[in-house]
């Protein structure tokens, strides 16, 4: 589903190029932004649902995932009740038991995955927020300097021979002692 989506944007940026004449519709197509990154949610809520139906069926029909060794059988061609035994149930069993597990740890992820994309869309939109609100801020409010920048204040080791300085440290240093008075 997402690669499906991937190739769309692809080649709806192609279309887009080919008639603007270079310029792209999408910055990198297969990056997770707006549409895509809903259909790579959703994919993985898919994933995780039909993980576990599939654990719950397996375990409403053998009863807690457990095999058992011999069951009653009553049904046609059997004219009564007849005894069927299920080769190698342990070997079955661990197999089983392997495929539950595993099957649980990739519903364990695909939750972890989405509260994490979820909660850095959410921090991202509090970031932008803070930021919008610091900027009204200071549209509002006149805000003067109260100090010059620290990188006016560039301390020189005096001790450091002047051979020792680069080229462009040199005149740097140069032009800080003649303007920078501390």
């Amino acid at each position: 589903m997402v690669m499906a989506h991937v190739k769309y944007r692809e080649g709806k940026d192609r279309k887009y190029v080919e008639v603007n004449h270079g310029s792209h519709l999408y910055a990198n197509p297969g990056k997770k932004r707006g549409g895509l990154w809903w259909t790579y949610l959703i994919s993985l809520v898919f994933k995780a649902g039909f993980d576990t139906s599939f654990l719950y069926i397996l375990y409403r029909i053998y009863h807690g995932y457990d095999l058992p060794k011999l069951s009653k059988c009553s049904l046609e061609p059997c004219p009564n009740t007849v005894d069927c035994f299920i080769s190698r149930p342990t070997e079955k069993k661990i197999f089983m038991l392997f495929m539950v597990v595993s099957s649980a740890i990739c519903i364990l992820m695909c939750i972890l995955e989405m509260i994490y994309l979820i909660g850095k869309r959410i921090f991202k939109a509090i970031n932008i927020q803070n930021e919008n609100q610091r900027l009204v801020f200071a549209d509002q409010h006149e805000l003067t300097t109260i100090a010059p920048p620290r990188s006016q204040y560039r301390r020189v080791d005096p001790t450091i021979a002047e051979s020792q300085l680069s080229l462009n440290k040199r005149e740097k240093t140069r032009e800080q002692q003649k303007t920078t008075v501390l």
